[in-house]
């Protein structure tokens, strides 16, 4: 990817949309939704959360993670349904309007994260329950756990923080059923283990991730939102783990841990003011975001560089 294209694109973010022909608008951290009737429009800003806050943008951000979690999508079509209907612009994504459900379903594959919340985190200051899962003693950073866990979320509202949650817990609140919460829990466990047999074929280890479900009007389970995409995920390099790990360090990843890395390094943990981030991180983080697209899926990523606010009312056949 062109340095230079990018760092032109630091001035053209996609941050905010305004396409009030389609319907009420639904402003997520990084994706505006509007729904009509039984579809929905979902357009991918560049916006970037982090800690669960919108810290600011990074060029071409929306067409990678659309772009990416449509593959995923039709790669994961015979494991799960989805809610992808169509792609008219590489920022937007047409779907199936359907129910979330209020919980969001983390898979961990290894003992690793750096904010407050995480496993590893935790870990450290000794606790060794962790969402209901009982954690051995002697397990170190980064290091692959005994067997994937599920350790589920409350959604929070934007602004606010989710909530780390057992099994048992979603249960007693009420907030999900037994049936529904097995029945997605399964689900989500095959698509981590496709999601992990793919990224090793890359030569990428799929570490963790976040799924995000709902109810259609049949009363069908499907995925929704993203799927395995660098903002729900965690990716490492294969190739590259067994020497990190043996050297005590971090091992070389693929995904937005660089830009949280960087703002923990300011002393930004979620609170207070948001640093202001140079171009420079930001056209780091858009380049991992570019190869991380690039390497999972194949293809070569096509920066479409013309306004997006006007390339996507023509796409969407809202113009004049």
């Amino acid at each position: 990817m062109d340095l230079r294209i990018l760092q032109e694109q630091c001035s053209r973010t996609l941050v905010e949309t305004q396409l009030d022909e389609l319907g009420e608008r639904e402003e997520g951290k990084v994706r505006d939704n509007y729904k009509a009737g039984k579809q929905r429009f979902i357009v991918v800003t560049d916006r970037i959360s982090c800690f669960d806050v919108v810290v600011g943008s990074l060029p071409f951000k929306g067409q990678v993670l659309n772009q990416i979690a449509a593959f995923w999508f039709d790669h994961t079509q015979d494991i799960a349904p989805n809610h992808l209907l169509e792609v008219p612009d590489p920022c937007v994504s047409v779907v199936r309007e359907c129910s979330p459900l209020p919980v969001e379903f983390i898979y961990r594959g290894y003992l690793t994260g750096s904010t407050s919340t995480s496993i590893w985190t935790a870990y450290e200051r000794g606790e060794r329950d962790y969402c209901g899962h009982t954690l051995p003693d002697g397990l170190h950073k980064h290091e692959q756990l005994p067997e994937p866990l599920l350790t589920p979320t409350t959604k929070a509202p934007r602004g606010q923080h989710d909530e780390l949650a057992s099994r048992s817990q979603l249960l007693e609140g009420g907030s999900i059923s037994e049936g529904r919460f097995d029945q997605a829990a399964a689900l989500c466990a095959a698509l981590f283990k496709s999601g992990q047999a793919w990224a090793a074929q890359r030569g990428l280890i799929l570490v963790d991730t976040k799924y995000e479900l709902g109810i259609d009007e049949d009363g069908k389970i499907i995925v929704i939102d993203e799927i395995h995409t660098p903002d729900s995920s965690r990716y490492w390099y294969s190739n590259a783990y067994a020497k990190a790990m043996s050297e005590g360090a971090d091992p070389q990843a693929l995904d937005k841990e660089y830009l949280r890395r960087w703002l923990g390094d300011q002393g930004y943990q979620g609170h207070g003011a948001i640093p202001a981030i140079p171009d420079d991180v930001r056209c780091e983080a858009a380049r991992r975001y570019i190869e991380a697209y690039e390497t999972l899926t194949g293809l070569a990523f096509e920066p479409d560089t013309e306004p997006a606010a006007v390339r996507i009312r023509r796409n969407l056949g809202l113009e004049g």
